[in-house]
């Protein structure tokens, strides 16, 4: 084998690893999500305390998070190929709707919009449309919720704090 065509296998070999190695920007978003686990406590907008959980689980492939405080609710966040960031939430309205992220330029906010939803009694029924997670640093996020009934938007946002 000549020198020329070495190196150019050796090129084409490190081209396919860096581009195995780079990560989407949902892929980038659960990996942040997953460096989240643990107790989180805050205040809702109303000046309801609540604590929320976050647990990775599943042999990493889900993230659990529990609301408690209120009407306890879980939320399943995990990947759909390497593309979507998908959230199903357990919620206290007896509905699960899945949401897709979006993630912000600077990777610090995912925005979760509704897809569907299971148990929904018709498109227009009570559910949550949609969670913006907003991480201000390590130790500190918001999350607003809102919750769509008939037209009418409901929103519910809390500010947490990592629990010591």
């Amino acid at each position: 084998m000549t020198k020329s065509i070495r190196t150019l296998l050796s090129l084409i070999i490190a081209g396919a690893s860096l581009t195995a190695a780079a990560q989407t920007d949902a892929q980038k978003a659960f990996a942040t999500i997953k460096n989240m686990p643990g107790t989180w406590e805050g205040k809702s907008d109303d000046g309801q305390a609540l604590q929320v959980t976050f647990k990775v689980t599943s042999g990493g492939s889900a993230v659990m998070s529990e609301i408690l405080g209120g009407h306890d609710m879980i939320s399943m966040i995990h990947m759909d190929g390497p593309d979507r960031l998908l959230m199903t939430h357990y919620c206290a309205a007896m509905n699960q709707p899945r949401m897709q992220a979006s993630v912000s330029a600077d990777g610090k906010t995912f925005t979760f919009n509704y897809v569907d939803a299971t148990n929904l009694a018709a498109p227009e029924a009570g559910h949550m449309q949609r969670m913006v997670l907003t991480l201000l640093d390590d130790n500190h996020h918001t999350e607003d919720w809102t919750f769509v009934d008939h037209g009418k938007e409901v929103k519910h946002s809390f500010d947490l704090r990592r629990k010591m």
